[in-house]
């Protein structure tokens, strides 16, 4: 083997998933290589370059859409590794996304706003195995809790032969037949996008009759929406870096133990216009909530909240936690968390900033309840999800 492993990456660019693979990949060689990179961007769909048939080289990580692009990487007979899932049985080992804590942060955050009615849009069951678990998941979480859930799935009969159009007014005119308001996960932000759109022609406000939640938080296309799409990060960088590892390890002779390695839990939810609501009728309950999401990281207490209310602090409470299933207390505390998590991965702030930041009284104290609820310390969490 050559002193400097010359590695393909058949990876595309055009959305955020395929780049912060790339970005994990780049990482993983800064820190353990220097490796030699074949690399030229392309398309998910795009047929396999022609130079990979007599190709030269020490290990290929790729995005495997088609079976074409399998066996000519399989053809090659070099160590790879693929990072997309599609094709269940393909004889290489894969590192994705685990799409149970993905459904769970998607149905919380739309229990969160209020909700109790949820559907999911998403694509033809067997086009994609992740997208079918996300809405399995998703489906067994609303029915857990006693609800239905809708779903639209598009049609396997003439996939190619539908128009953009067509698809649309076929999105519009099952948005119509949910109840409202209603929460609706889909299976990626391209899908998001169309739902969006259709909401439009249904006539149908978002998010006070339609919440939208997608994922992958591509931020050009989520941002492109109207209103700007929320979206899970699934942290794709760490997915680039843990394959660019394990390509490694297949490279200097080491067999994997696992063929299929799923990464998680995601990194967060990139909260925007598309799930900015509260769909409470307590008309006072709802005000209490959105009091605390506005106010939580500046310190407030319970009594804070209390004050505000005109009815007994006892009853506010009760209301409260039969509507959220918690507490004021937890709620102001889930709040905060949540924006401490995203300063952590996000920025180089230190630990006593980031809880200044949030609302809690000492450093000491933000740890403490940090380990509490998350089973782990803030300097642990940081490492893990630090993307770059």
């Amino acid at each position: 083997m050559r002193k400097i492993p010359h590695i393909a990456l058949l990876i595309e660019t055009s959305r955020e998933y395929g780049r912060g693979l790339l970005r994990g990949v780049a990482r993983y060689q800064q820190e353990h290589g220097p490796w030699s990179i074949f690399f030229e961007p392309h398309g998910l769909d795009d047929p396999p370059p022609e130079w990979l048939r007599d190709w030269d080289g020490d290990g290929i990580l790729a995005r495997v859409n088609s079976g074409r692009m399998a066996n000519t990487i399989l053809e090659t007979g070099l160590p790879a590794v693929d990072v997309r899932g599609a094709l269940p049985g393909l004889g290489l080992p894969f590192i994705g996304v685990d799409n149970r804590p993905i459904a769970h942060l998607a149905f919380q955050h739309l229990v969160d706003c209020g909700l109790r009615n949820f559907a999911f849009c998403g694509t033809p069951r067997g086009e994609n195995p992740n997208q079918d678990l996300r809405c399995q998941y998703f489906v067994e979480l609303v029915q857990s809790e006693g609800s239905e859930c809708f779903t639209w799935l598009g049609s396997n009969t003439h996939p190619t032969t539908t128009t953009w159009e067509e698809q649309q007014q076929q999105i519009a005119s099952w948005l119509r037949t949910l109840p409202n308001p209603v929460g609706i996960m889909t299976c990626h932000d391209d899908r998001g996008q169309q739902v969006l759109d259709a909401c439009r022609r249904a006539e149908l406000v978002v998010p006070d009759e339609v919440a939208v939640v997608s994922v992958d938080n591509d931020p050009y296309l989520c941002n492109l929406c109207t209103p700007p799409l929320s979206s899970i990060d699934v942290n794709p960088s760490r997915i680039g870096y843990e394959s660019a590892a394990l390509l490694a390890k297949l490279i200097s002779g080491e067999k994997p133990k696992l063929s299929t390695v799923l990464l998680g839990p995601p990194r967060g939810i990139a909260a925007r216009r598309s799930t900015d609501t509260l769909a409470i009728d307590d008309l006072e309950v709802a005000a209490a909530i959105r009091f605390i999401r506005e106010h939580a990281v500046e310190g407030i207490r319970v009594s804070d909240v209390i004050a505000r209310a005109d009815r007994s602090p006892s009853t506010l409470e009760r209301r409260v936690k039969s509507i959220l299933g918690r507490t004021i207390k937890a709620e102001i505390t889930r709040v905060r968390l949540a924006r401490a998590k995203l300063l952590l991965s996000e920025t180089e702030l230190s630990i006593a900033k980031i809880a200044a930041r949030t609302g809690f009284a000492e450093a000491k104290y933000f740890c403490e309840v940090f380990r509490k609820h998350e089973s782990t310390t803030p300097t642990e969490f940081r490492h893990r999800f630090r993307e770059e």
